[in-house]
């Protein structure tokens, strides 16, 4: 019996790594491009394993894969995939937590100094042939200022690292890491109120979970300095977007960049893309050559080494 891997779909040019992965173990490799629940089934209905990118990995389509033991995805999150139910159903679910750490820490860095020192206005105002400091004024030193991270994984540590190498004073909300992991990075856990009161950046990276969904808004945004700015690398969804849109059209907080919005690609007619405060980038915090085939690769191998027996590298939900 040949073992098949169906690849639900990406944006990759090519799958070559995933091919390295599993031509010398005879495990054949079925590309697909499915956006629906139907076409995901119809792809992988005689799969003994799939990776995905953002197709919809539900319930009706875990439920609808008779032979499937494992699901890999490209990337962090598994929002796209109903965890419980493969582990209903003894499906592994893999991902690659380490992938793309300096590049996602680097581009919230990178997103944080463009916004703090107005790069992209002094830009324009140059190219339409106005030479004039003033233009950016006011700017503040970094040096001195809090930056809150809303989560405090291996990439908002690394942010804090990096951070600190600026002067900034480093602040922190996540209920589920102990104490003494953020004092070893000089990093003081708070509540996220206080985070969002206290901070001159405020820079999410929280999974996104039922209980992370919509845990920046209206609320959050009034404790917010006038002056904040507001970064995310993380998953759109996590800050609700219309009270973003408030705060910034009503200047309750000074500018946003963002890496993710709710809903990807933007809609042409959404309001942040005419906004004068905002900085977007099309989800590509996680992007260098280096880190893409190292995320092709071991979202291969985690396939790969549950179809031949062992234990992959990278479990969501151990099953016994």
């Amino acid at each position: 019996m040949t073992l098949k891997v169906v690849v639900t779909d990406y944006e990759y040019e090519n799958l070559e790594p995933e091919r390295e992965v599993f031509e010398p173990l005879g495990i054949e490799l079925i590309p697909a491009q499915c956006h629906t629940e139907r076409e995901v089934i119809e792809a992988a209905k005689d799969a003994h394993g799939l990776i995905s990118q953002y197709a919809p990995i539900t319930r009706n389509v875990i439920e609808n894969l008779p032979h499937c033991k494992v699901i890999s995805r490209y990337g962090i999150g598994v929002d796209t995939i109903d965890v419980k139910a493969a582990s209903d159903r003894g499906i592994i679910v893999g991902n690659v937590p380490d992938y793309c750490i300096d590049e996602v820490s680097d581009h919230a860095l990178a997103l944080l100094l463009t916004g703090a020192r107005k790069i992209i206005p002094l830009h324009q105002a140059i190219q339409k042939g106005k030479w004039d400091y003033k233009i950016g004024v006011p700017i503040y030193r970094l040096r001195g200022l809090v930056l809150g991270l809303v989560g405090f994984g291996r990439i908002p540590q690394q942010v804090a690292r990096k951070a600190q190498a600026f002067g900034l004073r480093v602040i922190a909300y996540d209920p589920f890491i102990p104490g003494g992991v953020a004092e070893s990075f000089e990093v003081k856990l708070v509540q996220l109120d206080e985070l969002c009161a206290q901070s001159d950046f405020i820079s999410v990276h929280a999974p996104l979970l039922a209980s992370t969904r919509g845990m920046i808004g209206e609320e959050q945004f009034r404790r917010m300095k006038k002056g904040a700015i507001i970064v995310n690398t993380a998953r759109g969804p996590i800050i609700q977007e219309e009270a973003l849109i408030r705060a910034l059209q009503e200047r309750t907080i000074s500018g946003a960049c963002l890496d993710v919005v709710e809903q990807e690609p933007i809609d042409e007619s959404n309001p942040l893309l005419s906004m004068d405060n905002v900085i977007l980038t099309p989800h590509i915090s996680w992007y260098s050559e280096e880190s893409q085939n190292e995320l092709k690769r071991k979202t291969a191998q985690n396939v790969a080494r549950v179809l031949i027996g062992e234990r992959p590298d990278y479990i969501v939900n151990p099953i016994q």
